[in-house]
């Protein structure tokens, strides 16, 4: 039988279908779905193993091709506005929801002796971050550690040395600039063969993920899920909407021209796995590479706009089952530490719950005990909170490049005609 007339050749469609596989192991036989763990890691593994030089790549070309150190810093400053305008918008619209629909209603804090030791576990991680060491952790005592563990801020800040280094010797560094540019090519040749178990691994995935847990685990906490999933969709389509209106960006045209990537960050639960592939994304849809090389890892270290938004729905939600009433003021207070402290431990093993108690600590009014109630449900939530923030940073590297006049209208109308063919 040929095999490959019966799997779908859109990636997307693949990937889909895998997920659904990956559901129904993992409810049907749980042992056998924790056992295919191994596809979901090794996978993720890959794609870690080359965002590390592509990320050092893309930035480094992106500001050597630039070759005007003005125009990377006003890219940069406007980075960073809108960047910190989208996460107030996401923060506000958590606050909102989260106390209007009040998902921590009649639900009280239960926990383990193995979920104590998982809360310690993070407050202890907690208690390490602060504004100090962020900012002192982002240069790298050693290159080849940077790249070892694929710290992102240390290989964000040394690529841009390296690149402004490469602009102030132009003549000299044309070679270094040509060889990087072949560099790129062969690990943007990667992603594609990588792309090709992007299934597999996220079947593996989610058998894990639905074995481990367990579909039950959603049913006491359903109402938190769907707040967090309805302002999700609510941040996206309304305030990135509007956002994206402002500066001109066609927010729903952009998201279904990097659907197979929503889809395998979806599969995946990890933003990370389709970074390599929205940067070619990106380009294809009309942004320029250097844009595009400078936004895109920018992004993933600090626009992590959907972390922000759960974690602040997540502490009024811990304060509503723990019986604590929130005044306007803490809340508005909680909303300030998280606009820090979200980018803070960008990069740090499960960082969501790092800063989370980080947040805790920092009201002192909320018990730590009550983290050990989003244990079990924290990884479905994942799959949100990743595709929130890979979709907000597409429509911000798209947002800067036409600010810029860095965008090329024809090229993006060539690629959403050529995309919406018929395979």
């Amino acid at each position: 039988m040929n095999w490959r007339i019966l799997l779908p050749r859109n990636l997307t469609a693949r990937v889909l279908i895998a997920v659904a596989v990956g559901i129904a192991i993992g409810a049907i036989w749980p042992e056998a779905g924790k056992a295919l763990r191994p596809l979901g890691d090794t996978f993720i593994n890959l794609v870690k193993m080359i965002v590390a030089p592509i990320v050092f790549l893309t930035i480094t070309l992106g500001i050597a091709q630039m070759a005007d150190l003005g125009k990377v810093g006003r890219i940069g400053w406007k980075a960073f506005v809108y960047f910190t305008i989208t996460t107030v918008i996401a923060l506000a619209i958590g606050i909102v929801l989260v106390n209007v629909l009040q998902p921590g209603e009649g639900l009280s804090v239960v926990s383990t002796a193995a979920s104590q030791a998982s809360v310690a576990q993070y407050s202890e991680q907690a208690e390490a971050i602060n504004w100090i060491t962020a900012l002192t952790g982002m240069v790298p005592p050693s290159i080849a550690g940077a790249f070892a563990r694929g710290d992102i801020l240390q290989i964000v800040f040394f690529s841009a040395l390296f690149g402004i280094a490469l602009t102030t010797m132009p003549e000299r560094a044309a070679p270094v600039v040509d060889l990087l540019e072949r560099l790129q090519d062969v690990f943007f040749k990667l992603v594609g063969m990588i792309m090709v178990v992007a299934p597999l691994g996220a079947m593996g995935a989610m058998a894990y993920t639905v074995g481990a847990f367990g579909l039950g685990a959603l049913i006491p906490l359903a109402k938190l899920m769907g707040t967090v999933y309805l302002a999700m969709a609510v941040f996206v389509f309304g305030g990135l909407g509007a956002l994206g209106w402002f500066y001109g960006v066609r927010v729903i045209e952009l998201l279904r021209f990097i659907r197979h990537e929503i889809i395998l960050v979806l599969g995946t639960s990890s933003s990370e796995a389709a970074l390599p592939r929205l940067m070619q994304r990106l380009e294809a849809y009309g942004c320029s590479r250097p844009v595009v090389g400078l936004m895109v890892p920018a992004g993933y270290s600090f626009n992590m706009d959907g972390t922000a938004l759960y974690l602040v729905m997540a502490t009024i939600f811990l304060a509503q089952v723990s019986g604590v009433d929130l005044s306007l003021s803490q809340q508005l207070g909680v909303l300030g530490v998280l606009l820090v402290m979200s980018n803070g431990a960008a990069g740090v093993t499960g960082s969501g719950f790092v800063v989370l108690a980080s947040t805790l600590a920092a009201v002192k009014v909320i018990p730590l005990e009550g983290l050990a109630l989003l244990l079990g449900v924290d990884r479905f939530m994942s799959e949100a909170r990743a595709i929130t923030n890979f979709s907000g940073n597409a429509i911000a590297a798209v947002a800067i490049a036409k600010q810029e006049g860095a965008f090329d209208e024809a090229k993006r109308a060539a690629a959403v005609a050529a995309d919406s063919a018929p395979a």
